[in-house]
């Protein structure tokens, strides 16, 4: 019997209120930094970055710096089988919209939906797959559907109704460069995304982003220490507006440089061959207190977690459904 996906997408608020449920596995990233006691000292600082960091790069018409500010929803999307939510409402997939408040004209223009990403089955793959099928081996490899399953859940929820009613323009995934591969710098010169830098080989990131239907190109805007990945489906310097891209850049530009401070907030700029590295010693510390091995150790505990409550049960169904799949 052919079992049919539909997705639910729930939006909440990321913002200094904001405060992580505790029954909920909602994604680590946020929840890291608005918990402990400098949780809204924590939040307050990272927004207050985002908004210098969009006004720094959309300073034309804003002689004072300050016009712009960003606003931030967590989307998260729970799959349902047959009308059935798998995994007791599982958010398989969590990722973050923009909006864009213009103080001089009071609008609010949409910004970009995708930004950061987090992913239960990612997690799975990962943290669970990975790390097992490497466990005391030699040389490190990949099963030869590695990621397929996710690649096509997340193509899924782009292409359904779902997210048509939602967002009007396909995402934006931007992530951290890979500390395994070199990148070079190119000629080619964006306004906003700055320098295009480019690398011989993918990485296991970029080869998982494929699955999903998304290219990657890497920039350096203005004033960043280190390039960026950005995944997308579609044209990445034609279909968006310089102010979109301009939300990602700010919004992720900050996460990054509390999330890994040695690569983006180093003390000196990429140059023209570029390898990044975590071992990196000449860097500057944000005021915000972030939790790395927390991070990965709750990769691993959702991956298990999924594992339990999404892959086995539904084991039969995501093959068949799986093996159906033609987008």
């Amino acid at each position: 019997m052919s079992k049919e996906f539909t997705f639910a997408i729930k939006s909440i608020c990321f913002d200094e209120d904001y405060r992580p449920s505790e029954n909920t596995r909602i994604t680590t990233n946020f929840a890291n930094l608005a918990r402990g006691e400098s949780r809204q000292e924590n939040l307050r600082n990272t927004f207050r970055m985002i908004d210098n960091r969009f006004n720094a790069l959309a300073h034309w018409d804003n002689p004072t710096g300050d016009r712009y500010n960003v606003q931030l929803e967590i989307i998260s999307v729970e799959m349902n089988v047959d009308g059935e939510s798998a995994g007791g409402a599982l958010p398989l997939i969590e990722i973050l919209k923009t909006t864009i408040i213009d103080r001089h004209t009071n609008e609010r223009i949409p910004g970009i939906v995708g930004n950061n990403f987090s992913s239960y089955v990612r997690d799975y793959d990962f943290s669970v797959v990975l790390l097992e099928r490497n466990k005391n081996q030699p040389v490190f490899s990949t099963p030869e559907d590695f990621g397929d399953l996710h690649g096509k859940l997340f193509k899924s929820f782009v292409n359904s109704e779902t997210y048509k009613a939602h967002f009007n323009k396909p995402p934006v995934i931007c992530l951290s460069v890979s500390s395994s591969k070199t990148y070079q710098r190119t000629e080619n010169q964006h306004p906003v995304l700055g320098v295009e830098y480019v690398q011989d080989e993918y990485s296991l990131t970029d080869e998982y982003f494929r699955k999903m239907g998304l290219k990657v190109r890497y920039f350096m805007p203005p004033n960043s220490a280190a390039p960026l990945a950005f995944y997308f489906s579609g044209d990445l310097l034609g279909d968006y507006t310089n102010l979109e891209l301009i939300s990602t850049i700010s919004t992720m530009d900050t996460f990054q440089k509390i999330y890994r401070p040695e690569i983006y907030n180093a003390n000196s700029a990429a140059g023209k061959s570029y390898q990044p590295s975590l071992k990196h010693q000449d860097y500057s510390l944000t005021r915000i207190v972030y939790d790395r091995e927390e991070r990965s150790r709750l990769a691993v505990e959702q991956g298990r977690f999924v594992e339990e409550h999404f892959i086995k049960p539904y084991q039969g169904v995501l093959a068949q459904w799986s093996a159906n799949f033609s987008h």
